[in-house]
């Protein structure tokens, strides 16, 4: 079973790219992040065509996630990531899918920080972390994948001083997300890719993906049941570099 991740920033834009490559890479589960669409714009007979069955929770202009599975309708279990009951934006998604939960993460990016877009961005990892505990006291087979919008350390971003102040790498970020590991989380491309980068994103200025300027922000990690099902892990970085598309590149995992 391959399970991916991509933030596709914008799915209507950018839906030949989507479709190229779920055509070349057949993932059997994927989770997309930062849509861009309202629920009624998502593009679902495209989706379906190419032999995806989906959920999605939509946001115009901004946000949005959605979980594709190609072997099995997903069952819906959760739209929102609990805990605040006055945060309607569109970032986590969960369903059921072929015997696994698959929880779909597009973390806040907290940006400018300090202040409120930071705080929330903290506040959301710390309720995210409380979810996670109450999958894992489950007992189930669980991935989270999604953007995190974290560069858990230094390996995770290339050598650079420009993004000291930035909020994907802050020493609070950092720690919530080694938190959230601590669980007993397996971060699934670190644990097979232990001195490499693995870049997942690299921004469009700058010259920055040929230049190999990027940063790893996007993870899959797997509760205890499923990391030993954990087979290969990696990143599709040639997506990344095709015209229109994506500031991200798919990350994946293959499980027995």
């Amino acid at each position: 079973m391959k399970i991916a991740t991509l933030n596709i920033n914008n799915i209507n834009r950018r839906l030949d790219n989507l479709l190229a490559w779920l055509r070349a890479a057949k993932p059997d589960i994927v989770c997309l992040q930062e849509l861009k669409a309202a629920d009624n714009e998502f593009p679902f007979k495209a989706i379906e065509k190419a032999g995806y069955a989906a959920v999605w929770r939509g946001q115009k202009s901004w946000n949005g996630v959605a979980i594709l599975s190609r072997k099995s309708e997903p069952v819906l279990t959760r739209t929102e990531l609990p805990g605040d009951r006055h945060d309607h934006e569109a970032r986590y998604i969960e369903a059921a899918v072929s015997g696994i939960i698959i929880g779909c993460i597009y973390a806040p990016n907290g940006n400018p920080q300090p202040g409120p877009k930071f705080d929330y961005k903290l506040d959301w990892l710390r309720r995210l972390r409380l979810h996670a505990a109450r999958l894992l006291k489950q007992d189930l087979p669980v991935a989270l994948a999604g953007d995190y919008n974290v560069a858990p350390t230094p390996l995770d971003i290339y050598a650079t001083r420009s993004w000291d102040k930035d909020a994907l790498i802050q020493p609070q970020s950092r720690a919530a997300f080694a938190s959230l590991v601590a669980q007993g989380w397996t971060d699934a491309i670190r644990s097979l890719h232990p001195s490499k980068p693995m870049f997942t994103f690299w921004h469009y200025t700058r010259n920055r993906f040929a230049r190999d300027a990027g940063l790893r922000l996007d993870h899959l990690l797997l509760s205890p049941r499923l990391a030993p099902r954990l087979d290969k892990a990696g990143v599709d970085r040639k997506v990344r570099g095709e015209d229109g598309a994506s500031d991200h590149a798919p990350a994946w995992v293959v499980l027995d």
